[in-house]
């Protein structure tokens, strides 16, 4: 079994071999992990689609506060993974099992109190929403409460895929999750519809189809890392924790976490802005962000991969190649976010008209998509630097530089839209200046601390 792990370690090590190809096949399976998590809200939409706009409205009611957990889930997998990473990096084996063992106990009670205090208040958020629909909110309590009850699984695959990500395998958390998204598609037509003996459950089989796809992965987690020793040899789950390194994982992830639940309510001040423009820009707006989130998928796979590389490396002391490969990951950005800025002005028309082929909407649409283009490079170029000052510990500048330019859309929104010419297109140009600033300055800021910090000049 020592031989096995040791071969494991050996076939994970980021400190050595090509840079570039090593990025590349770290990034790969986090991307596909993050479409897995897209095709999974796609598929519920689909189906639930099928029982109706009052439906739809139910989910998307409890939908927010589902988004809103991601916040806390930062908590425990961001400075799990970093510091793993780094313990990996310094072939401190056993240090890296004990920062996992605590991220994942962190994970757990953060997951168990975001749940129960969900619940308790289900009828006041719920009613915040005043829907005057009976249906709508007693559809949104049964989806809420079975998602909710069951979020610790979800939380805990995803601090499970941080740490896998950390020793440098991202392709079995990408396999693991893939069972998760086929079980999630064969039972949500069963449980929605209903199939013989089977009741039709509405949009609580779509709840219930979920938290079991989550169930599964999460075992299989569990199998992979105390059984089959993937990652460590003869992992203990039930050992205590030390509370430095609880003190340690959170500090790293708060910055981060806040940055995530801010987004989320800037997104929805954001949205009563473009609803006093009526139903059709909601509905424009959600599907260019549904393209544009290619972009924001495909930057984010080689983040968490530069951020797993360059927290190897900086904790193995590879300060060259550290610095090696943040350049690496920016040129690639680089090329990622000018094809998407071309692909998305050039290709407006046809990528909105795939979705949606109303005649009055698509020159919404056509505006969104070019406005938008304009940030894709920038989008890029924030993204996969926040993975490098994650990797060397330092989580607080990137997630800085986001809530500032994030709050200030609220303003620029407002003003581009109702004291300019611009109308609604001065909402989509908030949210273009607001990215252009954001990587900008953090490409400078961490281009800083490679010129000053003295190990990296060496």
């Amino acid at each position: 079994m020592a031989d096995k792990h040791q071969i494991d370690d050996q076939h994970n090590d980021l400190t050595k071999g090509p840079i570039l190809k090593g990025l590349v096949m770290m990034a790969l399976p986090i991307m596909g992990t993050s479409f897995i998590q897209m095709a999974y809200n796609l598929t519920d939409m689909i189906w639930i689609g099928f029982l109706g706009s009052n439906a739809v409205a139910a989910v998307g009611i409890a939908g927010f506060f589902i988004w809103l957990s991601q916040a806390f889930i930062f908590l425990g997998k961001t400075g799990t993974e970093i510091k793993v990473a780094q313990a990996t990096g310094g072939h401190l084996n056993d240090r890296a099992e004990e920062i996992a063992r605590s991220g994942i106990h962190i994970t757990v009670v953060i997951a168990i109190l975001y749940s129960i205090s969900i619940i308790a208040l289900r009828n006041p958020i719920i009613s915040f929403f005043n829907t005057n629909s009976e249906s709508v909110d007693s559809m949104a309590h049964s989806y809420l409460i079975i998602v909710v009850a069951g979020l610790v699984f979800s939380f805990c695959n995803q601090v499970f895929t941080g740490i896998f990500n950390g020793r440098g395998n991202s392709h079995l958390p990408f396999k693991f999750n893939a069972v998760g998204l086929v079980i999630n598609m064969i039972l949500d037509p069963i449980l929605i519809n209903g199939f013989g003996v089977i009741p039709q459950l509405g949009v609580a089989g779509a709840a219930i189809a979920t938290v079991f796809a989550q169930l599964v992965v999460f075992l299989i987690f569990l199998y992979n890392i105390r059984l089959k020793h993937v990652l460590f040899n003869h992992f203990q789950f039930f050992k205590k924790s030390k509370l430095v390194d609880i003190q340690s994982i959170m500090k790293m992830g708060f910055p981060p976490a806040l940055q995530s639940a801010l987004f989320t309510l800037i997104s929805i001040a954001i949205a009563r802005i473009i609803a006093e423009y009526g139903a059709l820009p909601i509905a424009v707006q959600k599907v260019g962000s549904q393209i544009e989130s290619l972009t924001w998928m495909t930057a984010m796979g080689f983040s968490v991969a530069l951020g797993s590389f360059v927290g190897q490396n900086y904790g193995g002391q590879q300060y060259k190649r550290v610095v090696e490969g943040y350049r690496t990951a920016m040129k690639v950005a680089f090329v990622i976010g000018l094809f998407n800025t071309v692909l998305l002005f050039f290709g407006a028309k046809w990528l909105f008209m795939i979705f949606i082929r109303e005649p009055e909407a698509i020159p919404l649409g056509v505006d969104y998509l070019k406005i938008l283009a304009l940030s894709q490079l920038f989008m890029c170029i924030e993204i996969t630097s926040s993975g490098a000052f994650n990797g060397i510990g330092r989580t607080e500048p990137a997630a800085f530089v986001s809530i500032v330019f994030n709050v200030l859309r609220i303003p620029m929104a407002l003003y581009f839209s109702h004291l300019t010419v611009l109308g609604l297109n001065g909402i989509w140009w908030s949210i273009t200046i607001s990215s252009v600033f954001k990587g900008v300055i953090v490409y400078i800021w961490f281009g800083m601390i490679l010129r000053k910090r003295k190990e990296f000049s060496l």
